[in-house]
C-alpha cells in the first residue's frame, strides 16, 4: 500500500513508519516539523526494510495548498494522522492554538482526502476525551467530558472524521490511548521532544542528571499508595494496534473507536520503583501538592480493541523502561 503518515517525524509517527516500513509499505511523511525531528527522517530513510520512504513532504495542516500538492502526486491507500499540537498546560493557556492546529488542521486534512478520493484512515486521539472518569476501567462508552482545550479538540476532531464517514464515506479508525513509553526496540527511534511532560520521561532525566529531581504531585489520593494511577502503553505496542486497524479498515469494516491500554494500573510510586530496581539508579524525588485536574485513577478498558483487532499489549512495562532508557542515553551521547 501507499500510505499518508502526517506527523510522521514526531515520536509516535515516527514509530509508526518504521513499522510500516517493516511491512513492505511505501509511505510519504507530512510534517511542519514544529515538533518531529529531521534526524528522525534521516534515520528512517536509511533504513533497509522491504518498504520505502518514498517521500517526506514538510507542509502544515493549516495551509490546504500544502495538502493539495503532497496528495495530487499519487493515489494513498489509506492515512494515518498524528499531526496535532498535546500538551494539556499549554492548551489550557493558549486554546486558541489547539482548536485550530487540532480540529481545523484535520478538517483541511479530510477535505484533501474527499478531494483525492482517499477512504480510510487511522486518527491518533487521546483518553483525555473523556475528562474525569466516573468509573474505571474506562471503556468506549463512558461519557465523554473533556477538562481541556486539548481534550475538547480531539473530541471535535472525532466528530468530524464521523461525519465525513456519514456525508463522503470516509471510513475511520480513532485510537484512544492513555500513557505511551518505551522506545524502538532496534535502538534507533526513541522520543526526541524538547520539552518533557510525562512521567516516565521525567524520571530518566532525573536520574541522567538533566533535571534536578522528580516531582511526585500529589500523595494524598484514594489509592493503595496515595499517589495517582495511570495505564502505560509501551511505543511498538501501540503502533501495532495502528497497524491492525488498517487490516481492520481494508477488510471492509466500518468506522470504530478503540481505547488502547494494557489494562493494568500503576501508582507514580510503584513506577519509581520499577525504574530504581529495572534501572538500578536512586531517583532524587521532590514532594508536591496536587495539580488542579489530575484524576486518582486513569486505566483503559480494551476489550473492543481485543476483540475486533486481535490486539493485546504484549510488552512489559520493565521492558519499555529500559528502551526508554538506552534512548536517553543514547540521545546525551549523539548532543556531545
Amino acid at each position: 500500500m501507499k500510505l499518508f503518515v502526517t506527523g510522521g517525524a514526531g515520536y509516535i509517527g515516527s514509530h509508526c513508519v518504521l513499522r510500516l516500513l517493516q511491512e513492505g509499505h511505501e509511505v510519504v511523511i507530512f510534517d511542519n516539523f514544529s515538533e518531529g525531528s529531521r534526524e528522525t527522517v534521516r534515520t528512517l530513510s536509511e533504513l533497509k526494510f522491504p518498504g520505502r520512504l518514498a517521500d517526506v513532504v514538510q507542509g502544515d495542516l493549516l495551509h490546504p495548498e500544502d495538502l493539495q500538492r503532497a496528495l495530487s502526486d499519487d493515489s494513498f491507500d489509506a492515512v494515518f494522522h498524528f499531526a496535532a499540537l498535546t500538551r494539556v498546560k499549554e492548551s489550557v493557556q493558549h486554546p486558541e492554538l489547539y482548536y485550530c492546529h487540532n480540529v481545523v488542521g484535520t478538517l483541511n486534512l479530510l477535505e484533501a482526502m474527499r478531494s483525492f478520493d482517499v477512504k480510510r484512515l487511522v486518527f491518533s486521539s487521546t483518553a483525555s476525551v473523556y475528562g474525569e472518569p466516573q468509573y474505571t476501567p474506562i471503556d468506549e462508552k463512558h461519557p465523554l467530558n473533556p477538562i481541556n482545550p486539548y481534550g475538547r479538540s480531539k473530541q471535535m476532531a472525532e466528530m468530524i472524521i464521523q461525519d465525513f464517514d456519514r456525508a463522503y464515506g470516509i471510513r475511520s479508525v480513532c485510537l484512544r490511548y492513555f500513557n505511551v513509553v518505551g522506545a524502538s526496540s532496534l535502538g534507533c527511534l526513541g522520543d526526541r521532544r524538547v520539552i518533557v511532560t510525562h512521567l516516565i520521561p521525567s524520571i530518566i532525566h532525573a536520574i541522567l542528571g538533566i533535571s534536578k529531581a522528580f516531582s511526585v504531585f500529589g500523595t494524598d489520593y484514594p489509592t493503595r499508595d496515595g499517589t495517582c494511577i495511570r495505564d502505560y502503553i509501551p511505543i511498538e505496542d501501540l503502533v501495532d494496534a495502528h497497524i491492525r486497524a488498517l487490516t481492520f479498515l481494508s477488510e471492509g469494516n466500518r468506522t470504530e473507536i478503540f481505547n488502547l491500554g494494557t489494562e493494568q494500573g500503576y501508582t507514580v510510586q510503584e513506577v519509581l520503583t520499577v525504574c530504581e530496581r529495572v534501572l538500578g539508579k536512586k531517583i532524587p524525588v521532590i514532594l508536591e501538592s496536587r495539580r488542579s485536574g489530575d484524576p486518582a485513577v486513569l486505566i483503559a478498558a480494551s476489550k473492543r480493541a481485543n476483540e475486533a483487532l486481535n490486539w493485546h499489549s504484549q510488552q512489559l512495562l520493565e521492558e519499555a523502561i529500559r528502551l526508554a532508557y538506552a534512548w536517553e542515553q543514547k540521545k546525551m551521547s549523539m548532543s556531545l
